[in-house]
C-alpha cells in the first residue's frame, strides 16, 4: 500500500495533476473562512447550538451545510457553496430529455455538451442571486425574530449597503467555486464539483469526532452531557463500517447482460461472434434520488408549522390534526420516514426512466451488428432492457431508502448527536464513497498505464482492480 502510494508521486504528470488539486482544495477550504461583510458570527454560533435538528429550519441548514462545505454556525462568502452551479446542470441535464432542440444539441458530441456547459454557467448566476437573497432574508430576520446582521447594519442607511455586500459577495463566492472545479477538471485529477462537496463534507469529520470524544463517558453510565458509553462507541463504529462496505457495494454493483456481436465474412475470414457484456448499474440514478427527496421533505414542515402558528388554537379536532400532523413530519418520526422512503422510490424511478434510454441503447447495438442472445434487435431488445432495470432500480432504491433513514433511526432511537450519526449515510456518506471510488480508479488506471502495481496493492503491475459486482 505504502509502494503505490509512493508510486503515484514518481510519475511526473500524475504528480502535478494531485498536487494541483490538493492546493486547489485548500484554496477552498481558506475562503471558506473568509467571513461575510456585516454579519455576527457569535450570534450565529448562538443560534446554530440551540437549533433543533428535527425542524424544518434544522433540516434545511443541514441540507444546505452538505453542499456549502460547512454549517451554518458561521457565515462565509462561500456559505452557496457550488449548490448554484449543481442545481444548473441538473436543470440542463433534465431539459436535454423533453427540449428537442437541447436533446439535438447533446447528440452533436463534444461541441455540443460544451455549449450546454456554459448556457448552465450563465444560468449559475440568476440562481445565485436568487438563494443569496434567501440566505441574507433569513440572517437578518432569524430564527424567532433574532437576527445575525451586525446592529450599525440594521440601521435603515446601512441597509442597502448590507445587501449590496452580501449579494455580490455570496454570488462571487459561488461562481469562484465553479471556476476552481472547471480548473480541477482541466488540471487537476478527478471531478472538481464532486471534489468541491467531498472537501467540505470530510472538514466535518474532525468536528464529528471531537463532539463524540466530549460526550463519551468510559465509566459505562450516561450522566449529564457525556451520554455516550462504550457499547454506543462500539456500535457506531460497526454501523459505519458496514454501511460504507454497503454503499461501495452497491454503487459498484452492475446487472451484466450478455451481448453477443453478429459474425461478418470477408474473404475468406470471418470476423465478430465475441461475446461481450452491457453492465447496467443497480443504483442508476446515484445520490440524486436522496438529493431531491430530502429537498422537497423540507416544505411540510415548513408549511405545516404556518399552518399551525395560523390556526386558532381550541377550534376543535382541525387544530389537533394539524398539531399531530406537524408532530409526525418531524425528522424521525414514523410517517417522516415512510414518506421520505416513497419520495426515494419515486425520484429513483424517475431518475433512471429519464436518464436511461432503452430504445436508443437498442438501436445502437442493432447498428452495431450486436444483439442478445434469444431477443429480436428493435422493439423486443429494448423492452426487455427497460424491465431489467425497473427491477434492478427497486433494488437500488431500496438500498438508499436504507441508506437515508439509517442516520435518523440512530439520532432519534439511541440519542446521538445529529452531527455524529450524518457520517452513517444519507447524502454525504453516498457523495463520499461515490468520489473517492472514482478518485482510486482514475489514480490506478494511471499507474497501470505506465506499469506501476495497482492502487489497491499488488506487483508487476497486476494489482487488484475495482470493479463492478455483477448480479
Amino acid at each position: 500500500m505504502i509502494k503505490s502510494l509512493l508510486n503515484i508521486f514518481r510519475v511526473p504528470e500524475l504528480r502535478n495533476k494531485v498536487l494541483f488539486t490538493f492546493f486547489m482544495l485548500l484554496i477552498y477550504r481558506i475562503g471558506f473562512w473568509v467571513p461575510l461583510p456585516g454579519v455576527d458570527q457569535q450570534a450565529m454560533q448562538d443560534i446554530a447550538k440551540n437549533q433543533d435538528d428535527s425542524s424544518a429550519a434544522g433540516r434545511m441548514a443541514s441540507y444546505v451545510s452538505i453542499f456549502s462545505g460547512g454549517s451554518l454556525t458561521q457565515s462565509s462568502i462561500f456559505s452557496l457553496g457550488i449548490m448554484p452551479y449543481i442545481s444548473s446542470s441538473i436543470i440542463f441535464q433534465l431539459l436535454t430529455t423533453v427540449v428537442p432542440s437541447l436533446e439535438k444539441l447533446q447528440k452533436e458530441g463534444e461541441t455540443g455538451r460544451k455549449k450546454i456547459q456554459e448556457w448552465s454557467r450563465y444560468a449559475t448566476v440568476p440562481l445565485c442571486l436568487i438563494q443569496a437573497v434567501f440566505l441574507l432574508n433569513y440572517m437578518q430576520t432569524g430564527p424567532s425574530g433574532r437576527p445575525m446582521v451586525m446592529p450599525l447594519f440594521q440601521r435603515h442607511e446601512y441597509f442597502q449597503m448590507f445587501w449590496i455586500m452580501g449579494l455580490l459577495s455570496l454570488t462571487a463566492g459561488s461562481i469562484f467555486l465553479m471556476w476552481l472545479g472547471e480548473q480541477i477538471d482541466e488540471y487537476g485529477l478527478g471531478n472538481g464539483v464532486s471534489l468541491v462537496i467531498l472537501a467540505g463534507i470530510v472538514a466535518r469529520m474532525p468536528g464529528a469526532i471531537a463532539e463524540l470524544a466530549r460526550q463519551t463517558t468510559l465509566t459505562g453510565q450516561a450522566t449529564g452531557l457525556k451520554q455516550i458509553t462504550p457499547g454506543k462507541i462500539i456500535f457506531l463504529a460497526a454501523c459505519f463500517v458496514f454501511v460504507v462496505a454497503g454503499s461501495i457495494l452497491i454503487t459498484q454493483a452492475q446487472r451484466r447482460i450478455t451481448i453477443q456481436q453478429a459474425k461478418h465474412t470477408r474473404g475468406r475470414r470471418i470476423y465478430g461472434g465475441q461475446r461481450q457484456y452491457l453492465p447496467l448499474r443497480v443504483n442508476h440514478g446515484g445520490v440524486m434520488p436522496i438529493i431531491f427527496a430530502q429537498s422537497l421533505m423540507l416544505f411540510p414542515g415548513v408549511i405545516l408549522a404556518k399552518m399551525v402558528g395560523l390556526a386558532v388554537v381550541g377550534t376543535g379536532s382541525f387544530h389537533g390534526f394539524l398539531m399531530w400532523l406537524n408532530n409526525e413530519f418531524k425528522r424521525g418520526q414514523f410517517i417522516y420516514l415512510i414518506t421520505e422512503a416513497g419520495m426515494i422510490y419515486f425520484f429513483a424511478y424517475f431518475w433512471t426512466t429519464v436518464q436511461f434510454q432503452p430504445k436508443e441503447m437498442a438501436n445502437q447495438l442493432r447498428d452495431y451488428g450486436s444483439f442478445i442472445p434469444g431477443l429480436r434487435p428493435g422493439k423486443r431488445t429494448a423492452d426487455y432492457l427497460e424491465k431489467v432495470m425497473m427491477r434492478i432500480t427497486y433494488v437500488g432504491a431500496a438500498f438508499l431508502c436504507v441508506i437515508a433513514v439509517v442516520p435518523v433511526i440512530v439520532t432519534s432511537s439511541m440519542g446521538i448527536d445529529p452531527r455524529i450519526s450524518a457520517f452513517l449515510g444519507g447524502t454525504g456518506l453516498l457523495i463520499v464513497v461515490s468520489v473517492a471510488l472514482d478518485m482510486i480508479q482514475r489514480i490506478e488506471a494511471n499507474l497501470l498505464m505506465r506499469n506501476y502495481s495497482g492502487f489497491l496493492g499488488g506487483s508487476g503491475g497486476k494489482g487488484k482492480r475495482i470493479k463492478g459486482r455483477q448480479y
